[in-house]
């Protein structure tokens, strides 16, 4: 009995085996889209395959059927954008799904424009906790590499990597001030980024308009540059300048890579000023002669005619030295602050400055701390100007 109750479950089984419909070929299936694939080729109406968490088919006609099919007639289908340079290192500890990428398509958040959320020492942990905006949050992380684990525990629907901020390391080591590294300083800077490279980092992320990392000369750039290259990193910046003086930030910026021997790329490239615009072919011209030359320089853009930025970048850096605090305190005295004014009124200031290029009608105000000011939201510096004048005490919260 035992014996043929066996053989009649074992026939079972096969009949259940032979009669089972087969699995389709993917669980995800898009059809009829026009399939932009990466390569840089003209599009082409097809299909693509999704089996698991994997890209499986991309083609004209995909074999089999699929769990799940979406008709995308109509529509324009491609690999994930990625933001070359995000600013989502804070919100996404709010909101790890990203909805305001997420849904133009990015899928890659590349983090580290001269600042990155590590490494960071104890002081540094404290500062960014008390100058933090809107959203708040702890630092459980010191090393980047740590931070990008919290990422990942916590859960957000991109992907992240992040460069090694230069200021960052400069931080670590020279703290805010304006001062330059001794030997021994500059290699414990070149270790920060030799650690940060190990623990997946594509790289070291300079934006030298900015205190303190605008205190940093060439030679420290290279120096951490060569760092990111032994380890088959890349050099990437916000330049020098992005206006009056664009040339011979380009120029620096190839100096760094050919002296380093570390591929280099340009954050967003443009000719910031009406005055500027004509410098852009130059500009490009002496990027197509580096690389004709053998050195591996890159570019990045935006598509649209406007930037983003504090107005801490309308100020010289001479006066933010030290932090935030530091400054802050300097401004409270009448003869610095008339000094300060003066430079961000000079036809070609010794600074970065496209405040100056901008003027008060062309800035909008998009950003505030201070709650009684977040009513100016929207306005530009110019209607604020006006509307306070030059002896206004109102609230901003009554305009």
């Amino acid at each position: 009995m035992t014996q043929s109750f066996k053989f009649g479950a074992l026939a079972l089984a096969a009949a259940l085996t032979l009669g089972a419909a087969p699995r389709p070929a993917f669980d995800l299936l898009i059809r009829n889209a026009e399939v932009y694939d990466g390569s840089g080729g003209a599009p082409f109406r097809g299909e693509v395959g999704v089996r698991g968490d994997r890209i499986a088919y991309v083609g004209a006609h995909a074999p089999g059927g699929a769990v799940r099919e979406i008709d995308a007639h109509g529509k324009a289908l491609a690999p994930g954008f990625i933001n070359m340079l995000s600013w989502a290192n804070e919100s996404l500890i709010a909101d790890g799904r990203g909805l305001s990428d997420l849904k133009q398509g990015v899928t890659l958040e590349v983090m580290g424009e001269g600042d990155s959320m590590g490494p960071l020492t104890p002081d540094m942990r404290a500062h960014e906790i008390a100058r933090q905006g809107d959203i708040r949050f702890d630092i459980p992380w010191s090393t980047l590499g740590e931070y990008l684990a919290f990422m990942e525990k916590r859960g957000v629907s991109v992907n992240l990597a992040s460069f090694i901020g230069a200021a960052t390391a400069r931080i670590n080591v020279l703290g805010e001030g304006d001062v330059q590294p001794d030997a021994s300083q500059l290699a414990a800077m070149r270790d920060l980024v030799r650690q940060a490279m190990e623990e997946g980092a594509m790289g070291v992320g300079s934006s030298i308009i900015y205190a303190p990392g605008a205190y940093a000369k060439t030679p420290e750039l290279a120096a951490l540059a060569t760092e990111a290259g032994r380890c088959g990193g890349i050099y990437i910046s916000h330049m020098r300048s992005e206006g009056d003086r664009l040339i011979e930030a380009v120029d620096e910026l190839i100096d760094i890579s050919r002296t380093s021997g570390a591929p280099a790329e340009i954050y967003h490239l443009k000719a910031g000023g009406r005055s500027n615009w004509d410098k852009l072919d130059t500009a490009i011209a002496h990027v197509e002669a580096a690389r004709a030359a053998g050195q591996r320089i890159t570019a990045d853009m935006y598509v649209y005619p406007a930037g983003s930025t504090g107005l801490d970048a309308a100020m010289p850096t001479w006066v933010q030295a030290g932090g935030v605090e530091q400054w802050i305190a300097r401004l409270k005295d009448p003869a610095t602050r008339a000094k300060v004014l003066a430079e961000m009124r000079a036809d070609k200031p010794a600074f970065e400055n496209l405040l100056h290029h901008a003027g008060g009608e062309g800035t909008l105000l998009v950003g505030f701390k201070n709650p009684a000011l977040k009513p100016l939201t929207g306005k530009t510096l110019g209607e604020v100007a006006k509307r306070a004048g030059p002896a206004s005490r109102t609230p901003p919260s009554t305009w």
